[in-house]
């Protein structure tokens, strides 16, 4: 089964602390930070992941755009996120996915509930976005102390006593 996460972009980069100090200094930057850590967290993942921002006090927008294989939507005109959220969500809840929805906004929590879609708060995406982070670090720094060794790693113990005792001159 095809698992789906639909992200809420501003409401995400309003409940993170990293995101919220940056929004106030660029928006665009921090949407690109957002955009990047939900890539990476894709790729650890597994799931598809979509990001939906909200554009409807912009005339003439509304679009999908792939960027590191993550799918961006902005609303159209009039549209608020939350509506084009439970629009995908009516959309793709029968083929056989898995949707998960993440936002803190309660209201919508619950309708994407009812909807049959399951919920994540900002908090618990936060959460398994660090934790995705961590495992890729730990598995690179494991694969380096590997890489460092190779050939003792793959020694047996006979083959290392010899090499051993032929490196002190015995």
């Amino acid at each position: 089964m095809e698992e789906v996460l639909i992200v809420d972009g501003y409401n995400i980069i309003g409940a993170w602390p990293d995101l919220q100090r940056l929004k106030d200094i660029d928006l665009e930057e921090a949407r690109d930070k957002l955009i990047g850590l939900l890539s990476d967290y894709q790729a650890y993942s597994g799931m598809k992941v979509f990001i939906v921002f909200d554009a409807h006090q912009v005339s003439g927008l509304g679009g999908k755009y792939t960027q590191h294989k993550l799918k961006i939507m902005y609303t159209k005109e009039k549209e608020t996120a939350d509506e084009l959220i439970e629009r995908l969500v009516n959309e793709w809840i029968a083929r056989r996915r898995r949707i998960y929805v993440a936002t803190s906004d309660m209201t919508e929590q619950n309708v994407i509930f009812g909807k049959g879609a399951l919920r994540i708060t900002a908090r618990e995406l936060l959460v398994k976005v660090n934790e995705s982070r961590k495992e890729v670090r730990r598995s690179i720094d494991d694969g380096r102390q590997t890489r460092k060794n190779a050939v003792d790693y793959h020694l047996s113990d006979e083959a290392k006593s010899i090499l051993e005792k032929w490196r002190r001159g015995k």
